[in-house]
């Protein structure tokens, strides 16, 4: 049996609660799934950006919970060469 640290178990949490409080929402699933994949290449070392990522997510859930919200927006960053496809 694998045995998470108190900040994987929090991670775990956040995900779960994100799944649950997004799939009542038109595309949140994919943008959280992808957030989280996004998030999964920085080291395990790195606890102090992870404990950041954790308390913005935690602001982001509330929002998304808020009965207010009827779906998530993404910004996407233009292309800092406009020749370049986006």
């Amino acid at each position: 049996m694998i045995r998470h640290s108190n900040l994987q178990k929090q991670v775990l949490s956040l995900y779960k609660q994100f799944l649950r409080a997004g799939k009542d929402k038109p595309g949140a699933l994919p943008q959280i799934q992808h957030e989280f994949r996004k998030n999964t290449k920085i080291p395990r070392t790195e606890i102090m950006r992870i404990e950041y990522l954790v308390r913005r997510g935690r602001k982001q859930l509330d929002q998304l919970k808020d009965v207010n919200t009827k779906q998530l927006g993404v910004f996407i960053r233009p292309p800092s060469n406009p020749s370049e496809p986006t």
